[in-house]
């Protein structure tokens, strides 16, 4: 039997493309379809809904309270969900996630990219892929994961340093 698991993109890094008009990365349409394309997944069922395309730099509460009807939506299929979020806010949209869906029936997992996906040395494939392991496995809950961690909210902050999540000592 196949999981289904729900993957809502909103961009952020781990989908930028570069414009070789401007030379710039940009966010103009998801890149999910070309990571699901290097995965072999036998198992599961992507359902992708691709809600928005920004950079996270630019997100507002509106965008976020967009995400939060979205993910209570979807939460009603019971099945799992991975949002695909940039993430210089992605702990802000976690945590206003986390504040305002109480007791979520599903794992709800964040995840992103410090470097584009299909750039070299971009962490976006595996970032994706360990979020749709962490979604299967997971009790219910609002999660980061990233570079081999994960990490249940309240409390997870970007380490820009380390360039990484962790969480923090409440």
């Amino acid at each position: 039997m196949k999981q289904k698991i729900i993957i809502i993109t909103t961009g952020g890094t781990i989908e930028k493309t570069y414009d070789e008009e401007t030379g710039v990365l940009l966010n103009k349409s998801s890149q999910l379809q070309e990571m699901l394309k290097r995965l072999r997944l036998p198992y599961t069922v992507v359902s992708q809904h691709d809600l928005l395309n920004k950079d996270s730099l630019e997100m507002t509460d509106r965008d976020r309270q967009i995400i939060k009807l979205s993910v209570e939506n979807f939460l009603a299929e019971g099945a799992p969900i991975v949002i695909l979020h940039g993430t210089d806010t992605m702990e802000v949209t976690a945590q206003y996630l986390y504040d305002t869906i109480t007791e979520p029936a599903m794992p709800i997992v964040f995840t992103g990219a410090m470097r584009p996906f299909g750039f070299e040395n971009s962490d976006a494939l595996q970032n994706f892929t360990e979020a749709l392991l962490a979604a299967t496995i997971l009790p219910a809950g609002i999660y980061i994961s990233m570079h081999n961690r994960v990490h249940k909210l309240p409390g997870v902050r970007k380490n820009r340093e380390r360039g990484t999540f962790e969480k923090i000592n409440q």
